[in-house]
């Protein structure tokens, strides 16, 4: 007992030793119009050199461009605080690498308080003057309407002006981010590349869902044993993205994720396994979360040969709906998505990687609100493999504000082996689509379990509650589906048990 006392009382010393710098100390003067970045970046520089400790910000608004965080500094921003990311181009170090805090190869710092990081963006409205073969889909609908494609773009884009984020920290470890705000980045807020054994906790997130295109949330890329709770993120952009990338070095697999406890949403994608995956994502568990007003809610995508595997997601609320033309997504609480990059813009690339790879997704205890179809799909060279629904409830509507719609089935499977649903039900709510067709639309699938299958039919629909085209090994059990429809010459073996359905084939094979 007395060990453990006498290690107390060590600790605490130590932690008593540690330096308080105070930047008023240094010359803030905590008046936003003046240049605080001497003052905060002398104290960084103070406390590092004695050997660690807390810079300290007091009540008040200070300005200042790119900071250069230190190993072993605690940045603490105080309630009633404010440091705002300077306007001016020439206070951050180059356009790529420009961030309000900024580090690389650090060990034990921390930022965190009760205040606020600002990036004071500024957007405006014009007329779309760029080709986009992301959203070139929505473009055409758009188009097709005959409104004008308006969209926001952050203000001196044309004239090469810089975009810093929030945080950028590269190759650090034991990192601590919690307790403040983060408003309005003009870029990424919070971007770690790899680092370990970082924990974000507590954090407001907010960029305008309207605007503020290219300002995403969080953005772990090539990162280990990460930790994400008790924090609330609304973005433009998308609320948590999962990168594998080059944009900082080697494409480095993000791998050994928690996240708990958290509110997304954004006008993208609320959580997304990015299509900018080179290397890999794998061990991800994300539990207890709620998406709110997002465009869409949970996306897997690789568009660059990467691979995400071995991922739990349960204990999730969903509510979607069909933001502007110009964000990805349709309103769709569910997205699978598998291409290469010459797929998407028609742009031939040497040594372009293969399609990638999506396994081992398990997605549980989920109520999703959606306008748009929950589409789960792998690609004809890389099927989706063990992709696991269990205990989801997907309710369908039509927003009559949206500029289109466009929306046919509730879910679809397509290019996907060792599958299953377990208790997915399917509802049509109110307002209702004209579109609406078919419940659940599974083709080019192989060993397909839907067990305790209960979807209703589409309002106003003659389209059939499922429909199977060259579906090989599906077994439907438990489960109510007024219709079946099956088609396509490479379907058999379908099995139907204590299922109230009526099953059409197009052209039975023997042996069916």
């Amino acid at each position: 007992m007395k060990s453990w006392i006498a290690a107390l009382f060590a600790l605490a010393a130590t932690a008593a030793a540690q330096p308080v710098v105070n930047i008023k100390d240094y010359g803030a003067s905590g008046r936003k119009t003046d240049n605080a970045r001497p003052a905060i970046q002398q104290a960084i520089d103070a406390c590092a050199k004695a050997g660690g400790g807390t810079v300290y910000v007091p009540p008040g608004e200070y300005t200042s461009g790119q900071l250069h965080m230190k190993s072993g500094v605690r940045l603490y921003v105080e309630a009633g605080a404010t440091i705002f990311a300077s306007m001016s181009g020439k206070e951050f170090d180059s356009e790529k690498t420009a961030a309000l805090i900024y580090g690389e190869d650090l060990h034990n710092i921390a930022i965190e308080g009760r205040g606020t990081l600002d990036g004071q963006a500024v957007y405006e409205w014009r007329p779309n003057n760029f080709t986009d073969f992301y959203i070139m889909p929505n473009q055409r609908l758009m188009e097709a309407t005959g409104k004008p494609l308006l969209r926001s773009f952050p203000v001196g884009m044309a004239n090469n002006a810089v975009y810093p984020r929030l945080v950028l920290l590269l190759r650090s470890e034991d990192i601590r981010i919690s307790g403040l705000k983060f408003l309005r980045s003009r870029s990424w807020t919070i971007n770690p590349y790899a680092c370990k054994r970082l924990t974000i906790d507590g954090v407001y997130i907010y960029s305008s869902q309207k605007e503020a295109v290219w300002a995403d949330g969080i953005d772990p890329d090539g990162c280990q044993d990460v930790r994400i709770s008790n924090s609330t993120v609304e973005t433009g952009d998308d609320a948590l993205v999962f990168y594998s990338a080059d944009i900082w070095g080697p494409a480095l697999p993000t791998e050994n994720v928690t996240v708990t406890n958290c509110r997304f949403s954004s006008a993208s994608s609320a959580i997304k396994f990015c299509d900018g995956n080179s290397n890999a994502v794998r061990r991800v568990a994300i539990n207890n979360v709620v998406i709110t007003n997002s465009n869409r809610g949970l996306a897997f995508m690789v568009f660059d040969g990467g691979i995400v595997e071995d991922v739990t997601i349960s204990d999730v609320l969903i509510e979607t709906r069909r933001f502007d033309w110009f964000w990805w997504g349709d309103g769709d609480p569910i997205h699978f998505n598998i291409k290469r990059r010459s797929e998407v813009d028609g742009t031939k690339r040497e040594n372009e990687p293969k399609a990638g790879v999506i396994r081992n997704v398990s997605i549980r205890n989920v109520i999703a609100h959606g306008t748009g179809t929950s589409a789960i799909n792998g690609h004809p060279d890389s099927w989706l493999d063990g992709i696991h629904l269990d205990n989801v409830h997907l309710f369908v509507s039509h927003d009559p504000n949206a500029p289109y719609e466009n929306t046919r089935d509730a879910i679809t499977l397509k290019h996907a082996r060792n599958s299953s649903m377990h208790d997915v039900q399917i509802r049509w709510d109110k307002p209702e689509a004209a579109t609406w067709q078919t419940g659940l639309r599974a083709e080019n699938v192989q060993n397909l379990l839907l067990d305790s299958i209960d979807i209703a039919n589409a309002p106003g629909s003659h389209g059939d509650t499922i429909e199977l085209k060259d579906a090989d090994g599906v077994t439907l059990r438990h489960s109510h589906a007024a219709t079946i429809h099956v088609a396509g010459r490479h379907s058999r073996k379908i099995n139907l048990s204590d299922t109230d359905s009526v099953m059409a084939w197009d052209k039975p094979p023997a042996g069916r």
